[in-house]
Formats: structure tokens, C-alpha cells, sequence
């Protein structure tokens, strides 16, 4: 029987999930997108802590943005949640794409978050 596309998504993440996790020293930095927005954090797993996060629901991204489901938009998030890492002293990072593909949106934030600073 096909899976549909949610679960196919949720396979493929916990897939993910076993190999890549968040320490200390090398966060992991997830990305959750849906139909509207786009979200971020950098994660310490051991600890099970977010250190920052960012997403296109954030009054001053609101704001900028005519919708929140877009490569820009998605850029914009990348920009803004490399800059709060490094604010934090957080230069290093493990990127976890969620399940989705790494391209289109995902892939905008991943360019964006390199762009600012973030290394993975």
C-alpha cells in the first residue's frame, strides 16, 4: 500500500532523526515548513533545550513580508535566526531538513543561515 505524503515525510525524518542529533558544542538546527510559514531552531538535544529560533509568524518578518510561503520569506528566516546565533556564540551547527527535501524553501534557509555565519 503507498503511504501518503505525511507519513512518507515523517518516515523520512525519523530516518534523519537517528543519525543527526544537537550537543553543546554543535547544535542541531531544525526547519519545520508548512503550507503558510516556515520555522527554525537551533536545538541542544543533550539538554533538551531551544537556544534560538525564528519564523516567518515574528511581528517585525510580518511585516516585511507579503506572505510567509516563499523563498524570501524563507531566506529572510535563515538571515535573521544566524544572527541570533551568533549573538548567542553559536557558530557551528547540524542542519536538520525535517524530512522535506533539501531544496526550495528549506534550501533558501539553509543558503541564507550560511550566508549569515552559521557553518554546517
Amino acid at each position: 500500500m503507498k503511504l501518503s505524503r505525511k507519513e512518507a515525510t515523517r518516515r523520512r525524518h525519523s530516518r534523519i532523526r537517528r543519525k543527526v542529533t544537537g550537543t553543546s558544542e554543535r547544535p542541531r538546527l531544525a526547519v519545520f515548513r508548512s503550507n503558510q510559514h516556515i520555522y527554525a531552531q537551533v536545538i541542544d538535544d543533550s539538554r533538551h533545550h531551544t537556544i534560538v529560533s525564528a519564523s516567518t509568524l515574528e511581528a517585525d518578518l510580518r511585516s516585511e513580508l507579503e506572505t510567509g510561503a516563499n523563498c524570501d520569506a524563507s531566506a529572510k528566516v535563515g538571515k535573521l535566526l544566524a544572527e541570533r546565533a551568533l549573538a548567542k556564540g553559536i557558530q557551528q551547527v547540524v542542519f536538520d531538513r525535517g524530512g522535506k527535501l533539501y531544496h526550495g524553501r528549506v534550501k533558501a534557509l539553509a543558503d541564507a543561515a550560511r550566508e549569515g555565519g552559521l557553518d554546517f
